[in-house]
């Protein structure tokens, strides 16, 4: 059973195009707050059916290529049963099927353990959404 439970929700504004978002320093600083140096889990959740959860190098072009990547296999065009909203805008609501809405990764010391070029990030395909809530939940 950990010994702490601590929760904060992050409140982002994607804009109206498809966004890797990094939020590496927004755990790292809810850590700061909370962890006191433990050991423990972080979980990142995003409580929306049409974002998720990724952990990958962002600035080197990756996060522009996960973009690409999502465009080809879920083009938004007419193929979608799920038609509410802007065009294709059912392939926003299959994103979670592919970039899971949830992340959970361990804290080492209280700090986030994380690979050398590996940063936690939401990825939003919705434009028809720009804002977007992420729960961050430490367990320790």
């Amino acid at each position: 059973m950990p010994d702490s439970f601590a929760t904060h929700l992050l409140s982002i504004t994607t804009g109206r195009t498809e966004t890797v978002t990094d939020l590496t320093g927004d755990c790292e600083q809810f850590l700061a707050r909370v962890a006191h140096g433990r050991d423990g889990l972080l979980n990142i959740f995003v409580p929306h059916a049409t974002a998720g959860v990724a952990i990958l190098e962002t600035g080197a072009g990756s996060d522009d290529d996960l973009l690409a990547a999502l465009q080809t296999l879920l083009p938004a065009d007419d193929r979608w049963r799920h038609r509410h909203g802007s065009p294709g805008h059912g392939r926003d609501h299959v994103l979670p099927a592919l970039v899971p809405p949830h992340a959970t990764l361990p804290v080492i010391g209280g700090r986030l353990e994380l690979g050398t070029w590996q940063s936690v990030c939401l990825v939003d395909t919705n434009r028809d959404n720009a804002n977007r809530q992420v729960r961050l939940s430490f367990f320790g």
